[in-house]
């Protein structure tokens, strides 16, 4: 599988403009597989304007996104916001394959620090994984990945592949490229990532699109702070090794997630739960 992972620099705002962005490297490129940043569509900061520029599934850009996809026969993974009814916007990432339109909606909101999301999205509650003609794919978005256990769940449930996009600032850079591949160790998936570059109200994304493999060993790497693709051969018969070699997936045991619930909830009473596990 060929997959080619874009730093670009989307215009807050301008879904045409980012649209013709994105159409240029599919059209100027032979892949499988591209893969664009968070809120790649409409820009990261936009605030208020996100819900006049939130779309349904049903929307014109994800129908003209699917245009290319057909003609070109390949997959398309993008940022946008997703309106569920009106009012009510997810931050999202949709994987466009032909026929198929898959979207994931982030489920870790980043609010903290520069970051304001809870302000404007409605969480994610789910973590599904998607199958493609070239394997089963999880998506996640940013903040997302410092959750191990979401990206445990997109493994357990058979992805080969996860693909973080982003909007990450430079203040992030040093965390993103520690966690990355102990994301793909832990679970022996190839891990990408994709992230937006360029400055939007102060904020500088970095960049630095990359991909590893199932060891943890970097694969690819797109160039930092500058608009710049790569593009890269993975393969998914490597996989059968790497588990062999440390079945991370093998030896999870699903008790361990089950207290985890309990915990994160506070429960005293468990009785219920015995009853439907």
């Amino acid at each position: 599988m060929k997959i080619c992972l874009a730093n670009i620099n989307p215009k807050v705002g301008n879904k045409s403009k980012n649209i013709k962005k994105m159409k240029k490297i599919i059209e100027g490129e032979e892949a499988d597989l591209y893969v664009f940043g968070e809120l790649s569509l409409t820009g990261y900061i936009c605030r208020e304007e996100i819900f006049s520029l939130a779309e349904s599934k049903e929307g014109e850009s994800i129908k003209e996104l699917q245009k290319i996809s057909k003609e070109k026969n390949c997959g398309i993974i993008f940022g946008m916001p997703i309106e569920e009814r009106k009012g009510v916007v997810y931050n999202s990432a949709v994987l466009v394959e032909q026929e198929k339109i898959n979207i994931y909606n982030k489920n870790f909101l980043a609010n903290f620090g520069p970051f304001e999301e809870k302000f404007y999205y409605k969480e994610g509650e789910d973590a599904p994984v998607f199958d493609t003609s070239h394997g089963k794919i999880g998506l996640c978005i940013c903040y997302d990945i410092f959750f191990p256990e979401l990206i445990k769940a997109f493994a357990l449930k058979g992805a080969d592949l996860i693909v973080c996009i982003s909007a990450s600032p430079t203040i992030s850079k040093e965390y993103f490229e520690k966690v990355l591949p102990a994301r793909a160790i832990e679970n022996t998936v190839f891990m990408a990532y994709s992230n937006l570059v360029g400055e939007e109200e102060g904020l500088t994304f970095w960049g630095g699109s990359q991909i590893y493999d199932a060891k943890g060993n970097l694969i690819a790497k797109a160039e930092e702070y500058k608009e710049d693709y790569v593009i890269c051969e993975i393969d998914f018969e490597t996989l059968k090794e790497a588990r062999i070699a440390r079945p991370t997936l093998r030896n999870t045991k699903s008790s361990i997630f089950l207290d985890l619930f309990v915990t994160t909830k506070n429960l005293k009473d468990t009785s219920f739960l015995k009853e439907k596990y």
